[in-house]
């Protein structure tokens, strides 16, 4: 039989959270005790905590309140956003229920088993591992080397044309003739497209909005980006069908702000940091990889650990 860890004992745990939500939002509203002191009067002060704050003890083991945190960390999102009230109480006994099975568990010899010796040992790694990465990467993207990237990233970007184009999209070379003539008579290009274009942009009079090269299919793009600002083509056959193109203005796209590729920007030096750091050490480590001639499919094996 296979131990629960903590992760799955905290999905079981935020499972059980969701009944006291509902009820919480649901019951309905009691008249309050005429002789009830109010709580206004008798409310405690909020109290100054630490992450070793001490919230329960079980046969005088401490839990605190950082071990509480780390388990509201593991909890789905949809459970995080319930209120503290609700939370606080129910991850305190999902604490207490993970130290009275550990120890029934110990006294059954269960914490010396290969499984649960290298469940221990690959939790403390990876944990130990992933604070050198959370530090290594707080320590070196700072907001100074995000504006940095950003000034280096956008100095380098190469000026683009962009165009703001609208078509009109029909089945048949026809069909295409008889617009652009009535166009070349005078008609109205928007009110054409909504009355007579097949593509969804039909609505919309047709218009497309800016874009670049690259972006639209060849056949169509070459005609667009030869257009004079005004100018409306002849028609011009793509694999979508038969498109008459009007040129409505020109520009250089606009470079991105920095607020608007911060994220992306965090990512890009958070993974270099990350790969420059464990490249270091690896050059560094002696490494070995002897063939043992285990099979590659025994990391799948269920019987390898007793489970």
């Amino acid at each position: 039989m296979k131990l629960l860890s903590s992760t799955a004992l905290a999905l079981l745990a935020s499972a059980a959270l969701v009944p006291a939500a509902f009820a919480q939002d649901t019951a309905p509203a009691t008249t309050p005790d005429a002789t009830a002191p109010a709580a206004a009067d008798e409310a405690p002060a909020a109290a100054d905590y630490t992450a070793q704050s001490v919230v329960a003890t079980v046969d005088g083991e401490e839990i605190t309140l950082g071990q509480i945190n780390m388990v509201w960390a593991a909890l789905p999102d949809q459970y995080k956003k319930l209120p503290g009230d609700v939370l606080f109480p129910a991850l305190i006994d999902q604490v207490v229920n993970q130290i009275l099975l550990a120890k029934a568990g110990e006294e059954e010899g269960l914490d010396q088993t290969d499984g649960v010796k290298l469940a221990v040992e690959n939790a403390r790694r990876d944990a130990i591992a992933g604070a050198l990465i959370r530090k290594s990467i707080d320590e070196t993207v700072t907001d100074e080397a995000v504006k940095a990237a950003y000034d280096a990233q956008v100095a380098n970007l190469p000026e683009e044309q962009e165009i703001n184009a609208s078509h009109i999209l029909v089945e048949t070379e026809d069909e295409a003739k008889e617009i652009k003539a009535e166009l070349d008579g005078g008609a109205d290009f928007a009110t054409l497209a909504k009355d007579k274009s097949t593509g969804p942009s039909g609505p919309q009079g047709g218009e497309l909005g800016w874009f670049g090269k690259g972006q639209m299919v060849p056949a169509f793009e070459e005609v667009a980006f030869g257009l004079e600002k005004g100018q409306v083509s002849d028609p011009v056959q793509t694999q979508f069908g038969w498109h008459v193109i009007k040129l409505n203005d020109t520009r250089v796209k606009p470079k991105p702000t920095l607020d608007e590729i911060h994220d992306q920007l965090v990512n890009q030096l958070s993974e270099n940091v990350v790969r420059e750091r464990v490249d270091a050490l690896r050059a560094a480590a002696k490494i070995e990889k002897p063939d043992t001639g285990i099979p590659a499919d025994a990391i799948k094996d269920p019987a390898l650990l007793g489970q």
